[in-house]
């Protein structure tokens, strides 16, 4: 029990988390405390050029085994299931649009979350293993195709064609999925002695950068809590139950795949987060009339810093009990 409330503490008085805490403050106290859009996006970059290329590292000296291609394949099994059970109880709220968008978001994945999630486990001397990177980038896309798949078919209205083409693209080629996926390829390619010219940049400076972007997660999501409220409690209880229950089931589902603690987690995490740079890019393209003043504080205000604060201790304790 001592343990379990040191991790807590631990994670509660984590810098990075402090930092985005600061962020939403400075939003109520009306600061004009912001990063400037441009620093923000390079940031941004970083943090997945960072753990692309570290996960590609750790990828080449790994074998290609039945368990990390079993592994891949339970996480494309998450990112399509996902949205499917969340966009049924969805619907009972929302408009077909609005329940689609926001059951993508929850099927899809967040890299800052799972980076978070990294520098978790480095701190319980733990390490990411490469692969659960690349499953990460293979389960932004499922869930966009699985979101847009259900609107198709419970859209009645008929006035609305989705534009599935483009979207289905959009999601295999979007900025973030492209980028760490680039990036794991090159530090898969990479030798040890080439990745440790660039290690002062790849590793050293990483939780710095990791700081300041929670910082401006923090300003960004203070300012959109303002106007979330006004949708009353669903969206809200939505948005911190449903994570908590599919980080908690796929942490216990995961010990049918691999016996690897910080796998078991990272899958955890990965089922728990919510997409708010992919899915809404995506849904922006093809389904204009899904509302993001719903999906985006949804998933970057609330399911967010509930999985940095509540969540992360959880899902560590129930994959090491179960």
């Amino acid at each position: 029990m001592h343990m379990n409330f040191s991790l807590l503490t631990e994670n509660l008085t984590n810098p990075a988390l402090l930092f985005f805490v600061l962020g939403i403050f400075a939003v109520y106290v009306k600061s004009d405390l912001q990063i400037p859009e441009n620093s923000s996006k390079f940031i941004s970059l970083y943090l997945l050029f960072a753990i692309g290329f570290k996960g590609g590292q750790e990828l080449s000296h790994e074998a290609f085994t039945s368990e990390i291609l079993l592994s891949m394949l339970f996480g494309m099994c998450i990112s399509l299931i996902i949205p499917l059970y969340s966009f049924f109880i969805l619907k009972k709220r929302f408009n077909v649009f609005d329940a689609g968008a926001i059951a993508a978001a929850y099927g899809s994945v967040s890299a800052v979350t799972f980076v978070t999630a990294v520098s978790y486990l480095e701190a319980n001397q733990l390490t990411v293993h490469g692969q659960m990177v690349a499953i990460m980038a293979m389960m932004e896309s499922p869930a966009i195709i699985m979101g847009l798949v259900l609107i198709s078919l419970f859209n009645k209205t008929g006035s609305h064609e989705i534009k599935k083409g483009s979207a289905i693209q959009h999601s295999l080629t979007n900025g973030s999925v492209l980028l760490i996926i680039g990036s794991l390829v090159i530090g898969y390619l990479a030798s040890a002695k080439q990745a440790e010219g660039i290690k002062p940049f790849t590793n050293d400076i990483f939780k710095g950068f990791l700081a300041i972007f929670l910082l401006d997660m923090g300003v960004t999501s203070g300012r959109k809590l303002k106007s979330f409220f006004s949708f009353g409690w669903f969206p809200l209880l939505f948005a911190i139950i449903i994570p908590l229950f599919n980080g908690s089931v796929f942490a216990i589902l995961s010990g049918f795949v691999t016996h690897d603690i910080s796998n078991r987690f990272m899958f955890a995490i990965l089922a728990a987060s919510a997409s708010y740079i992919a899915v809404p890019a995506a849904m922006k393209i093809s389904v204009p009339k899904a509302n993001p003043g719903l999906f985006l504080p949804m998933a970057l205000a609330v399911t967010f810093p509930v999985n940095i604060t509540i969540g992360m201790p959880l899902y560590f304790l129930i994959v090491q009990i179960t």
